[in-house]
């Protein structure tokens, strides 16, 4: 278990989904770490679009870091069900006393272990002094079906550990065959290391809320967070590195360590973090925007834009409105879609909600919208079970907003925001969910 996985939030957007490309690779190139970039969840149309024009894999999916059988199976060497039992000894010598017997179509049918061995044993010698001069050659020439326990529990080696371990307890057997979903030999797994199975190794990067985390974040050994968000992080039983700055994207802070390391990112690495930096920021027109992020866009570019480089040619400029109007639009994809994708959930003044953000390039594309994506905003805040919902339809070219409100509640009609005829909210100016919306609609709730 020395892999680590770096990985963003729920929902991921594309600047979650570069730093954890990006900072693996950082990983694996200064401190030669098995880093793997993952993801907790779909990819939404503009992460898409940076993937396949950088040419880049899309990062390992992880949505759950509870421990799973695979992580405690070991591949044990087997033996076929009319193999003679001395072909099984020699086998048992090496792996501590268990032998799987597994079919001509790679189908367990049954372990040999030393108790398995002991009942054969008493079957075949007894208590008559005859059948006691038997020789152990003979013996040894049985085929090893007649030898084997054919009631050993199986386990299929996605299946979370957590979820079978009362069967585990009760169970006589220290010993399991694990399988595949076509219930195809994969291994061996002891009890004992099914009751400690090693903790899943993780790096958290573009959140530090357990909400917004993958499932079970608390099973997993977590190493290390870098963030650009509030702190609403969990709790550790051992201090981790922990690095929350105050800058547009969390990209920025992976290009500025690729930088301190005195390294520089292949242009595709480069590309996807400039995609991330650009894509949280507006192209650099958010107000989050800092002197550090105007560093970095510059910095990533001169990396990304060489020679030979799938970005060869291009500028911040170019690159930027390409990517924002491949994640922008309403007519493209479901109203279920839109308000899950880019959704995160909070907590203030005793009230659960959400919000959501998705991108257009003219605001006037929301009227012909407006009611599905009213119903699909009722339907998430239903079955979330949250007190209320909002989602941010943000204008990429003009710089504004209008916000739809699911079952807001009374504190909320103080927004300075006005309200339209159709219930939705103009917030001219606003583009930023973490700077500008959430901190006053936290304060409302809060006061």
């Amino acid at each position: 278990m020395s892999t680590v996985y770096v990985i963003g939030h729920v929902n991921p957007d594309t600047d979650s989904i570069a730093a954890a490309i990006g900072y693996a690779w950082l990983l694996r190139e200064r401190d030669g770490i098995d880093a793997i970039a993952a993801r907790a969840g779909a990819l939404n149309p503009q992460t898409t679009w940076a993937l396949e024009r950088l040419n880049l894999d899309t990062p390992y999916l992880l949505t759950d870091a509870s421990p799973r059988f695979s992580a405690v199976t070991r591949r044990l060497n087997s033996v076929p069900p009319d193999m003679p039992l001395k072909e099984a000894w020699a086998i048992a010598t090496r792996t501590g006393g268990i032998v799987p017997v597994v079919n001509e179509e790679n189908r367990p049918y049954g372990l040999i272990t030393g108790l398995s061995l002991f009942n054969f044993l008493s079957r075949q010698v007894g208590p008559h002094p005859r059948q006691q001069e038997k020789k152990i050659a003979e013996l040894f020439d049985v085929a090893c079906h007649e030898v084997c326990d054919t009631g050993a529990p199986r386990f299929q080696a996605n299946t979370r550990i957590r979820d079978v371990l009362n069967r585990i307890l009760r169970e006589e057997f220290n010993d399991f065959l694990v399988v595949d979903e076509k219930g195809l030999y994969v291994g061996v797994c002891r009890q004992r290391d099914v009751l400690n199975p090693p903790r899943l190794r993780v790096i958290l990067v573009d959140h530090n809320e357990t909400r917004q985390a993958i499932n079970a974040l608390e099973e997993a050994e977590l190493l290390e967070i870098l963030d650009h968000h509030r702190l609403g992080n969990p709790s550790t039983h051992v201090p981790i590195r922990f690095t929350v700055d105050v800058v547009g994207s969390t990209s920025t802070l992976v290009s500025e360590k690729i930088e301190e390391a005195g390294l520089m990112a292949s242009p595709e690495v480069a590309g996807i973090l400039l995609a991330g930096l650009l894509s949280d920021t507006l192209i650099l027109r958010s107000p989050t925007v800092t002197d550090r992020d105007r560093q970095a866009a510059d910095r990533l570019g001169r990396w990304a834009f060489v020679r030979n480089s799938p970005l060869y040619g291009e500028s911040a400029e170019s690159f930027g409105n390409a990517l924002l109007s491949a994640g922008a639009g309403l007519s493209t994809r479901d109203p279920d879609q839109i308000v899950n994708t880019d959704m995160k959930v909070y907590e203030a003044g005793g009230l659960r909600f959400s919000v959501s953000q998705v991108e257009v390039t003219d605001l006037l594309q929301l009227d012909e919208h407006l009611s599905a994506l009213q119903s699909a905003l009722k339907h998430l805040r239903e079955s979330q079970g949250l007190d209320f919902s909002m989602l941010m339809v943000t204008d990429v070219v003009r710089g504004s907003s209008r916000l739809l409100i699911e079952n807001p509640p009374s504190i909320l009609a103080d927004l300075p925001y006005p309200l339209k005829q159709d219930n939705t909210r103009l917030a001219e100016g606003v583009v930023s969910r973490k700077k500008q919306l959430l901190p006053i609609v936290l304060g409302m709730l809060e006061s």
